[in-house]
């Protein structure tokens, strides 16, 4: 296991000796055919399948959240070049809330009904995250706030989304491919994206003692939900009997991710370490050339090329 990951650091080693100055971000309106999923995607794996799924509970709803404050704050946004970018942010955070939402729509469809745990995320976003109806500079205050969490979030998504580049033991034990395009798609854009979010905080503050705070906040609030999400999954799997349903316990969090099945515990002790450091930037977190090369070889990422390239076409000849 020491080699395989070995070999992996030096692969992403080599990618980031040929990083891209720039990579113009725009978002790419994948699908996804979910019929014949199964809940244990990965094969023998209940607890990690679960485990990874409750992104599909968590995502939605969080990134209609980022793509709400970040067209707010584009007003405060006075470099060309990052309201650029933040523009293709935007596309793709919505993109992915779509894609995730899918899968969320699956499951309810199949027996699995997650609409009561997510209307307890919905009310928690708009309880502790939500506008609070503030004017002038207050307001402005805190949507820099919220900025400055989301940032702190998008390095954690960074961080994940590097992972699930970077996880061929998935591929080993036969996981559902449709799920590894998605979470691989998904994982590379955020690559991709990594430093938008960070950038915006440093243009309109930047201050370090605010993205510590933010931090401690937003990663305590992720954590939390996720874990009481993989609880509910586990606790609700219709396809478990009841006298052999298993807890979700810690140290089924540890072995899992001791078997690179997940990134835990430990993936988001040294997340933290990395960006509570004063000379953190995203740029050290993951491979643009990493992400780009996936997705160009992604099935469903190819499929919506193609049809953006179609649709090109067709606009062009009427013209």
């Amino acid at each position: 296991m020491k080699h395989e990951n070995g070999d992996r650091t030096m692969a992403t080693g080599h990618l980031r000796s040929k990083e891209p100055s720039k990579v113009a971000l725009h978002a790419r309106n994948v699908k996804f055919e979910w019929s014949g999923l199964p809940f244990e995607w990965i094969p023998g794996e209940r607890f990690a399948s679960h485990y990874i799924n409750v992104v599909h509970l968590l995502l939605p709803e969080g990134e209609r959240w980022f793509v709400k404050v970040f067209s707010e704050i584009l007003p405060l946004i006075h470099d060309d070049q990052l309201h650029e970018d933040v523009v293709g942010f935007i596309g793709q955070e919505g993109v992915h809330a779509a894609s995730h939402q899918g899968v969320q729509d699956y499951f309810a469809a199949n027996g699995l009904d997650v609409r009561p745990f997510v209307s307890e995320l919905e009310a928690t976003f708009r309880k502790i995250l939500g506008d609070r109806g503030l004017e002038g500079r207050a307001k402005e205050e805190w949507l820099i706030e919220r900025v400055a969490t989301i940032a702190g979030i998008e390095h954690l998504t960074a961080v994940f989304g590097h992972w699930a580049l970077n996880s061929p033991k998935l591929d080993r034990l036969g996981s559902n491919e449709t799920m590894l395009d998605l979470l691989r798609w998904h994982g590379a854009e955020e690559v991709e994206h990594r430093c938008v979010a960070y950038d915006v905080f440093t243009h309109v503050d930047g201050r370090y003692w605010r993205r510590v705070r933010t931090y401690a906040v937003g990663a305590t609030l992720l954590f939390t939900l996720w874990w009481r999400g993989t609880k509910y999954m586990m606790a609700n799997d219709p396809s478990i009997t009841i006298s052999r349903r298993p807890r979700a316990g810690m140290l089924r969090l540890l072995s899992a991710e001791a078997r690179h099945l997940v990134p835990g515990l430990f993936t988001l002790g040294w997340a933290s370490w990395k960006y509570l450091l004063p000379n953190y930037h995203p740029s050290k977190e993951g491979s643009t050339s990493q992400a780009v090369a996936f997705l160009a070889k992604s099935p469903a990422a190819m499929r919506a090329d193609a049809l953006a390239e179609a649709g090109s076409a067709v606009e062009s000849a009427r013209s």
